[in-house]
């Protein structure tokens, strides 16, 4: 795991934090043992970019203006269309897509 967070630039234990929030959405599973570690909970065509963002994230795209009423209906209408646009771009791209894409196809983390 500490390789793995050195290698994103990203503190270790930021990197539990977020594995703990995979794991409560079932995104990722974990398995203990000799062999444990961290393992995709689903097909990798079952996991979205939306799934993990919202999962770490909250919402992918969030505006103070949707809920505020001293912002002017035609504002809100706009930010929530770009809401709708990012979550359906965000739900479109699953992590098979983004493996067929890699480089480095071969790459395993071990969590």
């Amino acid at each position: 795991m500490d390789d793995l967070a050195a290698e994103q630039g990203i503190p270790p234990n930021y990197l539990v934090q977020i594995l703990i929030e995979l794991k409560a959405q079932q995104i990722v599973k974990s398995q203990r043992g000799k062999e444990g570690g961290y393992l995709l909970a689903r097909p990798p065509a079952e996991i979205t970019f939306g799934d993990v963002l919202r999962s770490i994230h909250g919402e992918v795209f969030d505006s103070p203006a949707l809920n505020d009423a001293k912002c002017p209906i035609e504002l809100r209408n706009i930010w929530k269309k770009l809401q709708t646009t990012l979550d359906d771009t965000a739900d479109a791209i699953n992590f098979q897509q983004l493996l067929e894409q890699s480089s480095d196809k071969e790459k395993m983390y071990y969590i």
